[in-house]
């Protein structure tokens, strides 16, 4: 029986590719450190701030990656691993929480979740793998995050300056070694086999997760408008909030996310982990929106303030960027009307600073209609089948 458990927890090509529901319900944490972060934001605009919230969400999204990794690596249907699904949105609702504190008196509860998640999931697995070349991936990922704990750690009980600079250490640490293939000395980097993923499971599971982000601009602004006062100005504030998600899903989905699951199986195993990066930047971005959002709603005409209007344009145009970073390094393509659409905005920041936000909001969304416009109408489709090497030469796909 001990040599079958291996193979019951791992995933294999006959069980359903779809996200099961387990994983839906798991993102639904999200959700909530998603209006955290944007609450912080919103409560202490300022660059200083913008950096811990920023550490905060890069540490957030790592554990919904690992574990959006291990249920495509392995069977979400097993009790096993259902049972660590759900310990790790625990311990998202236990971040989440810490969120508000993190630089201040809760920092070891935010690192200390973090870093216990990471290690326990693979003190869990290592022994069960016995046998299996899974097992020394799963170890070789373990010493690294338990490198990473020292200085997330040591930072919890340092002031603000230095617990930034070495959660910001111990977080690139994370993220720079899965691009680097997790190298060790003397046994090297992790195998490509070891880093093969199921791409229609995870292309799914990338886009529940940008979905579940722009969820949090409608509470936002839904919560805002009803406490406001539901008149004219601020009903036209919700319609331009609320057009300016239905624009980013629309970026999202018109120009290439029908073909991230072939990308993410035919490419180099490092194209994986650029996806996670290239999907931090984005739904960050949703994160940021989110707050220009409620600015919008909360002071639709009021005083002119060049932090809002750098919320409500850096959101756009950094979910801009992260669409072109994710046409080069995932599709291999060059998304010049995303890079156009980016930089027309923060071409126009200077003359944006100086407009109430709702007349900064409707700005963007004009730039963003005509992003997806000249996706909708400049492009050629591309052949059904077609190489690699030959898609490279093509622009980007009109639509699925």
């Amino acid at each position: 029986m001990a040599g079958q458990r291996p193979g019951r927890l791992l995933r294999r090509r006959e069980h359903p590719q779809e996200p099961s529901f387990l994983e839906l319900f798991f993102d639904l944490a999200f959700v909530i450190s998603f209006t955290m972060l944007s609450a912080r934001l919103v409560h202490d605009l300022d660059w200083l701030n913008g950096v811990h919230t920023a550490a905060l969400f890069v540490a957030i999204w790592w554990l919904w990656v690992t574990t959006a990794w291990s249920t495509d690596w392995f069977n979400p249907h097993e009790p096993l691993i259902r049972g660590l699904v759900l310990a790790v949105m625990f311990a998202v609702l236990l971040m989440t929480g810490a969120v508000p504190e993190a630089f201040d008196e809760h920092g070891v509860l935010f690192a200390g979740t973090y870093a216990a998640v990471h290690l326990g999931r693979a003190a869990l697995l290592i022994p069960l793998l016995r046998g299996h070349p899974a097992q020394r991936r799963t170890m070789v990922v373990a010493v690294w995050f338990g490198v990473s704990a020292v200085p997330l750690m040591i930072g919890a009980f340092l002031p603000d300056e230095a617990r930034l600079a070495l959660w910001l250490t111990a977080i690139a640490l994370d993220y720079g070694v899965a691009v680097l293939g997790w190298p060790l000395p003397l046994l090297g980097r992790l195998e490509s086999e070891h880093l093969q993923v199921v791409g229609v499971h995870l292309a799914e599971r990338y886009q529940q997760i940008f979905i579940v982000a722009l969820g949090e601009i409608f509470l936002v602004t839904g919560m805002a408008y009803a406490q406001q006062g539901l008149d004219m100005l601020r009903t036209v504030a919700l319609a331009m909030a609320f057009l300016n998600a239905g624009l980013l899903l629309w970026i999202y989905f018109v120009p290439s996310a029908n073909r991230l699951g072939p990308a993410l199986e035919r490419n180099r195993p490092r194209v994986v982990v650029y996806a996670a990066y290239c999907h931090a930047v984005m739904v960050g971005a949703v994160v940021l929106t989110a707050v220009g959002a409620e600015v919008t709603l909360d002071h639709p005409l009021g005083e002119v303030n060049a932090a809002w209007s750098v919320a409500i344009v850096g959101g756009a145009a950094l979910y801009l960027g992260g669409r072109v970073l994710l046409g080069a390094l995932v599709y291999e393509l060059f998304p010049w009307r995303s890079l156009t659409g980016m930089v027309v905005l923060l071409a126009a920041l200077p003359g944006f600073v100086r407009l109430p936000p709702l007349a900064v909001l409707t700005a963007v969304n004009v730039v963003l209609l005509v992003v997806i416009v000249a996706y909708h109408y400049g492009v050629v489709r591309p052949a059904a089948n077609v190489d690699s090497a030959d898609a490279r030469r093509r622009p980007e796909p009109e639509r699925p």
